[in-house]
């Protein structure tokens, strides 16, 4: 579902809009905040004040004194935003269509239903733990029941502080990102269980089981193959592959790193000049990485390029409305997450920022 906005925004020449954009982020001053996620357009990313993935955003929301924060990302985003700011403070999200397909492979419904078989099959203490790429509801789920979020940069720290608290961890709604981490942590594959949506599992199994997985992906990480991986090495001599931890479990074994978003930026930035990369992540930030390095070589883990249709839903003209919208004091596409729900879950991703 796409959000239309008036067509005298959409057929404006990009320097008019550049002028209107700078000259409404001046007259809103320090009362404004624009955050804009890695995986945006350069054309949106331009105007953003900060840039950076889940974790660094959502500190970047909780730690602003501006009383507007627009969000260019994603619905989960700003609802993560509008929960870690203040009850003066308020949220926009310039396309309130923007949404994210591995948040929406789990919802509140279906995540009560499996904790209370859980739950009712073993007598041990389970941890509930959700990425942060999920609805507001499921991180006031993991609050109240004495869990955590977590982002790809601190999935381990926060598997690590749920095994402190638990027996086993109820990971949500990322598969990949719940198995990679816990591999990661020498957690053998035979006790890290899939919850299958149709036959669940058995007493054994449970009993069994350390980490228990949500069956959902992203699908775009979805996309990288393992194949390829080795036709990049086949191909380039000394190649280093870094996936995503979204990327799945072949991918990030054939893999020499696996990282956040802000973890493949810094490694690639650090390298010297001449190094060759395979990186498993979403197009936009792959194609900024090649720019932004000409003195290496950069590659997809894939024949094609991978993309976020739902980052993309947000365009520069998307942005020029909301902000002209604000400027003259119409508040649309305001992120409000209601205050009950907001209290539980701001309990969960404050466990996670003392990380």
């Amino acid at each position: 579902m796409a959000y239309f906005i008036p067509k005298e925004y959409i057929d404006i020449d990009f320097k008019t809009l550049a002028d209107k954009i700078s000259a409404i982020k001046k007259r809103l001053n320090n009362n404004l905040l624009i955050l804009g996620h890695h995986y945006q357009k350069d054309e949106v990313l331009q105007f953003c004040d900060k840039r950076g993935d889940s974790f660094a955003l959502a500190k970047e929301a909780a730690g602003t004194s501006a009383g507007m924060i627009v969000f260019c990302g994603v619905h989960f985003m700003a609802e993560t935003a509008d929960i870690v700011s203040r009850d003066d403070q308020k949220v926009f999200i310039p396309d309130p269509t923007a949404g994210c397909f591995l948040a929406d492979c789990a919802n509140i419904q279906d995540i009560e239903k499996v904790w209370a078989k859980l739950t009712a099959l073993t007598d041990t203490k389970i941890i509930p733990v959700t990425y942060v790429n999920s609805s507001a509801h499921l991180k006031a789920f993991t609050g109240k029941h004495g869990g955590l979020v977590c982002t790809s940069s601190n999935a381990e720290k926060a598997l690590k502080k749920a095994r402190q608290w638990g027996d086993k961890v109820f990971f949500f709604p990322d598969q990949h990102l719940g198995r990679n981490t816990a591999v990661k942590m020498d957690i053998p594959l035979a006790r890290i269980k899939l919850w299958d949506p149709k036959q669940g599992l058995s007493i054994q199994e449970i009993e069994e089981a350390e980490i228990i997985l949500w069956n959902g992906y992203c699908n775009v990480h979805q996309e990288f193959s393992s194949n390829y991986v080795d036709y990049l090495r086949n191909t380039y001599e000394g190649i280093k592959i870094i996936a995503h931890p979204e990327c799945s479990y072949n991918v990030c074994q054939k893999s020499d790193f696996t990282g956040s978003t802000k973890e493949i930026i810094d490694m690639i930035e650090a390298s010297p000049s001449g190094t060759i990369w395979g990186v498993g992540t979403e197009k936009h930030l792959v194609n900024r990485l090649q720019k932004e390095h000409k003195d290496k070589e950069i590659y997809f883990l894939q024949d094609y390029e991978p993309q976020c249709i739902s980052m993309s839903q947000i365009t520069e003209n998307h942005l020029l409305y909301q902000l002209d919208q604000l400027s003259l004091g119409h508040e649309i596409n305001r992120v409000m997450v209601e205050k009950e729900t907001a209290a539980d879950a701001k309990l969960a991703l404050e466990r996670m920022l003392k990380l």
